[in-house]
């Protein structure tokens, strides 16, 4: 049973977090319709081993979970969601420098917070990082006409489209391979537009991210292809990739990353 949420007033938002564990601090970013525990419910990850040796902040993103949001879509893109990132460990973890876990559209949010106030993060784990430059482009007419379907037909008729299968050869064994969408009806239009106008900056742009970073992709995952993981290595000057295609080596995942964060335990 996880611990209670608590909530923050942010940027005209309550945002829901709650923490586990102590010692210094790592935030996890969920994903696009996901919320703070909605991937680990499903088997996805398993950030128990993080909150063993640290205090780990999950919180519900912006229009996610227990979280309110606006109706407009500038306020998902990635580069606002980044500064909600920042504006909530101003009050979960003022003047303390933190680690950061992410996934998809969590992964992105982590970018844009670290160019923003690099001096806030020490160490990233960047998984299953989402489409951008030239994959993004397929994405922005998915991400459109499914928020037309939405207020169109309802959320029911967007998920009846989901395929009950794993996105990867790596989830083969998850609990769960279509989770429910964490985000309100009325909103989730909004948050898909937001994602469909979003992109990374260039690889120049990136390069001033300098905390070390690991890089955690799975195989088979058009949403969330290999080739982003290749890039985000190849641009960010402190990354390593890793690459999972079966669920052994999806499971070695926790370690990996408690492993990574395992100097901040002295901090």
């Amino acid at each position: 049973m996880p611990p209670g949420f608590r909530y923050a007033e942010i940027r005209d938002a309550r945002i829901a977090w709650n923490q586990t564990g102590r010692g210094s601090t790592v935030i996890w970013a969920h994903g696009m319709s996901s919320r703070a525990y909605g991937q680990e419910s499903s088997g996805q990850f398993d950030w128990r081993a993080v909150s063993s040796t640290h205090r780990l902040i999950r919180y519900d993103a912006r229009g996610h979970g227990r979280s309110t949001g606006g109706a407009t879509p500038e306020e998902y893109t990635w580069p606002e969601l980044g500064a909600d990132l920042l504006a909530l460990l101003d009050v979960v973890a003022p003047d303390e420098p933190v680690s950061a876990i992410g996934s998809s559209m969590g992964t992105a949010t982590l970018l844009y917070a670290a160019l923003a106030q690099p001096d806030r993060f020490t160490r990233l784990v960047l998984t299953t990082p989402p489409t951008f430059w030239e994959t993004r482009r397929a994405q922005i007419p998915i991400r459109l006409s499914s928020a037309e379907l939405v207020e169109r037909s309802g959320l029911a008729a967007l998920e009846r489209l989901a395929i009950d299968a794993p996105a990867s050869p790596a989830l083969a064994e998850a609990r769960r391979f279509v989770s429910p969408v964490a985000v309100a009806p009325a909103l989730f239009p909004p948050v898909l537009r937001g994602s469909a106008v979003s992109d990374l900056p260039d690889a120049e742009v990136l390069g001033a991210i300098r905390q070390p970073t690991r890089v955690l992709c799975w195989t088979g995952d058009d949403v969330h292809p290999v080739r982003s993981g290749e890039l985000l290595a190849a641009a960010l000057p402190n990354a390593s990739l890793e690459v999972a295609g079966t669920p052994a080596e999806l499971r070695r995942w926790p370690g990996l990353v408690a492993d990574f964060l395992a100097p901040l335990i002295e901090r």
